[in-house]
């Protein structure tokens, strides 16, 4: 049986807010089977749980934002794709602030606090949601088009194309190909940082936006080159930062996914019409389990492995 996961310990987390700035501590607890991963917010007179759910996204403005009865949780995505990297369906988020910290603004960090728990594979079977058939959802037309979609697959793997018309973006790799099955998430994926412009800042800190934002957990380019010192960490670390996000807006499914998702110049907001979409057409996916290991698509399998 291809079993469900969750973490062997406690582990910690300290940081600040990409968007609030403020000081938040995390916490992520093992859970039991079928509990899913649930965010709860301590800080409040009365704690409130936050399930992970394609519908429980209110907020999708530079981040994919959870909430339940006025309670919220914020910036969500990085963690949910470590999540979803090491296969992880069971886990506690208790946090002490609305937004997820940011930490070094990519899922490395995510992906070594969980690791350093350990991970404890549990006596039921992992559910996944299998694609029948595909989903597409687009936005524009021209030089604003956008899109995104799912087709059937016998496994999870996911492409992206960027398109940001910037002279340091455009001098990395716009196109990357990421297969769970035959990729290393924690290698491939998990070190690339999110990133801004200088020009942007002020306009989204007026909005009350990347409060928290700096080079320490971003890439960060004016008009022409990357400001960072350290230069980059991948060739194309842009375009696979899009893959980290889409994986965590993906993973609010609730539910690993089977099928292949393909986008160009997709964020979250468009990520989450795609899931509205799929969740509106039952007839186009199924809930599925695995009795044997040996029938499960490659990659499930397997704990993931480190760096």
């Amino acid at each position: 049986m291809l079993a469900q996961r969750t973490l062997k310990s406690i582990t910690k987390a300290v940081g600040v807010g990409l968007h609030s700035g403020q000081r938040v501590e995390l916490t992520l607890r093992p859970a039991q089977p079928n509990t899913g991963i649930v965010f709860r917010r301590v800080d409040l007179p009365q704690p409130v749980d936050i399930p992970v759910s394609a519908l429980g996204v209110t907020d999708t403005r530079m981040a994919s934002t959870l909430s339940v009865a006025g309670a919220k949780v914020a910036t969500v995505e990085h963690l949910m794709s470590a999540c979803a990297g090491l296969g992880l369906d069971n886990l506690y988020v208790d946090i002490s602030a609305e937004e997820v910290p940011i930490l070094d603004g990519s899922s490395a960090s995510f992906v070594f606090l969980l690791q350093s728990a350990g991970i404890e594979v549990q006596k039921v079977a992992k559910r996944f949601v299998r694609v029948k058939r595909a989903i597409e959802v687009r936005q524009g037309e021209g030089a604003t088009l956008k899109w995104a979609k799912l087709t059937p697959y016998h496994g999870y793997k996911l492409s992206f194309e960027i398109d940001f018309k910037h002279p340091a973006v455009d001098s990395t790799g716009q196109c990357v190909e990421f297969d769970l099955g035959a990729g290393n998430y924690s290698r491939d994926i998990a070190r690339a940082r999110t990133f801004g412009f200088t020009k942007e800042v002020e306009m989204m800190r007026s909005k009350g936006l990347a409060l928290g934002g700096g080079l320490d957990n971003a890439i960060v380019m004016d008009d022409y080159k990357v400001l960072n010192g350290d230069g980059l960490r991948y060739d194309d670390e842009f375009v696979k930062h899009k893959i980290l996000d889409a994986m965590g807006d993906l993973y609010l499914l609730g539910k690993p996914l089977l099928a292949a998702y393909s986008a160009f110049r997709s964020g979250h907001a468009l990520n989450n019409l795609l899931l509205r979409a799929l969740v509106a057409q039952p007839e186009a996916w199924e809930d599925v389990s695995f009795e044997s290991s040996s029938e499960a698509p490659q990659g499930f399998a397997q704990l993931q492995r480190a760096w």
